[in-house]
């Protein structure tokens, strides 16, 4: 699908209403799961017709990538505060803890579903991984063009892997959600010394 077309489909309702539908295909997936979310379900949820549905987003892997990347705060790429680390730690405080965990039920229930599911990781990538990568990776460029980061550190290209791990981790080992604190730690303690940065 072109960018015009897409562009076309969402130009049909307004940003506020696309806000409430992914809002409420947020709230159906914690209650069911991705499997058992069904397209009549969000269209009765939102007072939609399917058919609509169907129009804005083409089906339902789409329409749940899209209302995870909506739910996400603001693009990593607009945050630049000068240095690495402040980018770093501005983009782990812009949710809070409550927040954080409520994504991370999200996200493990989701990850079961990607790897079952050809046409869901297909949107995941599309709407949140590559465009998340992309903006990490234009986050240590900027570090790189300050010359806080050499520009061959072989660590550059697994900055998604390290911010990705530390979040899905926390609640595998430690049996807890992640919050701020102990990502700032992590980001302090392990992603900084990655790239050469020092955290104090």
């Amino acid at each position: 699908m072109t960018e015009a077309v897409a562009a076309t489909r969402r130009s049909r309702i307004t940003p506020e209403r696309e806000a409430e539908l992914y809002e409420a295909v947020l709230d159906l997936l914690r209650e069911v799961g991705y499997d058992a979310l069904t397209m009549d379900a969000v269209a009765a949820r939102t007072r939609s017709s399917k058919a609509t549905l169907y129009r804005q987003w083409g089906g339902k892997a789409e329409l749940v990538a899209k209302a995870v990347r909506h739910n996400k705060p603001g693009r990593v790429g607009d945050v630049d505060t000068g240095s690495l680390k402040g980018d770093l730690h501005a983009l782990t405080l812009r949710a809070d803890d409550c927040e954080m965990e409520q994504s991370s039920a999200l996200m493990r229930g989701l990850a079961m579903a990607v790897h079952g599911n050809p046409d869901l990781l297909k949107a995941f990538r599309e709407h949140l991984i590559e465009p998340e990568t992309a903006e990490f990776h234009r986050v240590l460029q900027r570090a790189v063009d300050r010359g806080e980061v050499r520009a061959d550190n072989p660590a550059i290209r697994f900055v998604m892997h390290m911010m990705i791990g530390a979040f899905a981790a926390r609640t595998m080992i430690d049996e807890q959600p992640p919050t701020q604190d102990f990502l700032l730690s992590y980001i302090d303690a392990v992603v900084l010394p990655a790239f050469g940065v020092p955290a104090s």
